[in-house]
């Protein structure tokens, strides 16, 4: 008898094991793919030069008018955002539904990045008073970063065991905070050093800009390669009519999601706690502006920080939930996000000291939170259906972002101060951890047709 090779014993079970490391690798390629187009484009450079070009195209009243419709300049961004966000909400869903349907993820996945990242890197041609150029641009490029995450989230329960995906999970956002705070590092030493390279500021922010598009594509390849497709749950005669049935498939998704109470209690809980997540860190920069009267300088170099801190923090994190289980460990996140509000209401001006700690304690929780969510909720999807579900999560993840700023922003109309505005949020945090708190949520994952992991 031919002796068995050392491990398993069992040359089928070893080299499926070395495909599902190989594929892994490569889905968790695409988080440090992506992330660069979050932290690069929209949160640091994007925003302050789009608003810089329509300041160059506005009339003497400080106007734009697209579409016809006059705009202050500083509003335009916001306004552009909030229409990338909304046409989200229409096709992440269907997109979920497609990529079920057909079972063709990876060229779904390879067509979103492709187009969203080639947008990306168009956006070194704004300059002048193109504004509507990177308007338009940016719009894509959003859409497109949205439904290719839909899609690369339906990976993970092929890719991880119940007990392991809290572990999967947080490994993927760990190297995507960690790719994106690499690039914003070497942006940021172009930006500052521009003269040095010979550049103007608006050249050096528009190489940053395409930079982001460079890698999303480049490191996407990686994950295109080695990730495979899945039969679709549907048979090939059922297959007919793609985009129509897609559209059915999203109807029925739409009704089986209302009779699974369990499953969006979930979905609630995390929109709310969420939003106060992203939040904090939207609004972090402005309080550190206005109310901390800190300089550009010091904002910039805390998002920064809290980039490094993530990777620390959700690989940390997922360890925790290894041995406690990821809701308590999110439960215990919320807590220390309470915690965070508490704090930034009470820092003193100036402080530039205080601001970078509270960063670093934003940075522990913030990608361990998110990462322990993206797995708790593939346990609650039913076979089959995960990128169908996994586009309404996205809905809870972007499509209801203005909660959060529109309290901020009312608490600051009717107080005046942006302390009180801060402190506000911490209703997100009370309100979705209560929810999450009284969840069954080994209940919640039998009622979908999963086997619960062993610590929850």
């Amino acid at each position: 008898m031919t002796a068995a090779p050392p491990g398993t014993g069992r040359p089928d079970v070893d080299d499926a094991g070395a495909a599902r490391r190989r594929e892994r690798f490569g889905w968790y390629s695409y988080d440090w793919a992506m992330s660069v187009f979050n932290t690069s484009v929209t949160t640091v450079f994007l925003a302050p030069y789009l608003t810089e070009i329509a300041e160059s195209a506005a009339d003497a009243d400080g106007r734009v008018y697209p579409l016809g419709i006059g705009i202050p300049t500083g509003s335009f961004f916001g306004y552009v955002l909030s229409l990338s966000v909304l046409l989200q909400v229409v096709v992440l869903p269907l997109t979920g539904a497609l990529a079920d349907h057909t079972g063709r993820k990876r060229q779904l996945l390879a067509g979103f990045a492709a187009l969203g990242s080639l947008c990306t890197m168009g956006l070194f041609f704004v300059a002048d008073q193109r504004y509507l150029l990177g308007a338009g641009l940016f719009v894509v490029a959003n859409l497109c970063f949205g439904a290719a995450t839909v899609v690369y989230y339906s990976w993970l329960p092929d890719l991880a065991d119940p007990d392991e995906r809290d572990a999967v999970s947080s490994r993927g956002w760990a190297l995507g905070y960690l790719g994106g705070a690499l690039l914003l590092a070497g942006n940021l030493v172009l930006f500052t050093g521009a003269e040095g390279f010979g550049l103007s500021d608006a050249e050096a922010v528009r190489i940053c800009l395409a930079s982001a598009g460079i890698w999303w594509a480049g490191f996407t390849v990686v994950s295109v390669t080695l990730l495979r497709n899945r039969a679709p749950a549907v048979s090939g005669s059922e297959r007919a009519g793609v985009l129509q049935a897609s559209f059915g498939q999203l109807g029925a998704t739409l009704r089986d999601l209302r009779g699974r109470k369990l499953t969006l209690w979930f979905l609630v809980a995390y929109l709310l706690f969420n939003d106060g997540v992203q939040t904090v860190i939207g609004v972090s920069a402005q309080y550190g502006s206005e109310e901390l009267e800190l300089s550009q300088t010091t904002l910039v170099s805390a998002i920064l920080l809290v980039q490094v801190v993530a990777f620390f923090g959700a690989t940390a994190m997922g360890r925790i939930a290894v041995r406690v289980g990821a809701k308590r460990t999110v439960l215990g996140a919320l807590v220390v996000w309470t915690a965070v509000l508490l704090i930034a209401y009470s820092l003193t001006a100036g402080a530039s000291v205080q601001f970078y700690a509270l960063a670093v304690l934003i940075g522990f929780v913030l990608g361990g939170t998110q990462a322990l969510c993206r797995s708790m909720f593939s346990q609650l999807i039913p076979p089959g259906r995960e990128a169908e579900y996994f586009g309404l999560y996205e809905i809870s993840d972007r499509g209801t972002s203005w909660l959060g700023p529109f309290l901020f922003a009312l608490t600051y109309q009717l107080t005046d101060s942006y302390r009180y505005a801060i402190f506000s949020l911490v209703f997100f945090f009370v309100v979705g951890g209560v929810m999450l708190a009284r969840l069954d949520l080994r209940r919640a994952i039998v009622e979908a047709g999963n086997t619960p992991p062993v610590r929850l």
